[in-house]
């Protein structure tokens, strides 16, 4: 059985479809430390329950916002991929260590479900964390079924972010619109 770490609702869609199609046993689990500010956080955890509702599965929330300790972590790396490395790391190792608590047989993750994501560092944090708790790592790409997935998150009208989670990449967000805008008007 695998527990699956979820990032948020929308990213879930394909991956949670995919493990249903192929008979595959799995509980979800939202750890999502990094994500700010807080009512972000509620929101993208009201979205996951809509979501699990929708499509009929079992999740467990590990409400430990511990924003200070992300911050903590990844204050030495702030710039990408070193901080998303160390953030993957965080999620997905607490992922690794529940699902050991709780009997299950492997862990994967919805974020190969993000063009946006650095996919190789998911999956090779996501195998060395599973080894070390005694796991395996169930790998799918589901990137060939972003547009799908996006579909399916709006057609059910699901909240969907429009950064990855944390400070710095809200921070990118609002940089990169400040630059179009300085562009635009030659500021």
């Amino acid at each position: 059985m695998i527990l699956l770490h979820a990032c948020c609702g929308p990213c879930s869609f394909i991956p949670v479809k995919h493990l249903k199609e192929a008979d595959i046993p799995f509980k979800a689990l939202f750890y999502n430390p990094n994500i700010h500010p807080l009512q972000e956080y509620l929101a993208r955890r009201e979205a996951m329950t809509k979501v699990a509702k929708l499509l009929d599965f079992d999740i467990i929330f590990e409400d430990d916002y511990d924003l200070e300790g992300f911050l903590f972590e990844v204050s030495f790396e702030p710039k990408q991929p070193k901080r998303c490395e160390v953030c993957y790391y965080l999620r997905l190792s607490k992922t690794a260590k529940k699902a050991r608590e709780l009997g299950f047989s492997a862990i994967s993750t919805t974020l190969l479900y993000s063009p946006f994501q650095f996919h190789g560092l998911i999956k090779d944090i996501g195998e060395e964390v599973a080894k070390k708790e005694g796991l395996s790592f169930y790998y799918k790409d589901f990137r060939p079924y972003y547009y799908e997935g996006k579909k399916l998150a709006v057609e059910s009208g699901i909240y969907r972010q429009k950064y990855c989670g944390c400070i710095f990449s809200e921070k990118e967000r609002f940089i990169k619109r400040l630059q179009k805008i300085e562009k635009r008007f030659k500021v």
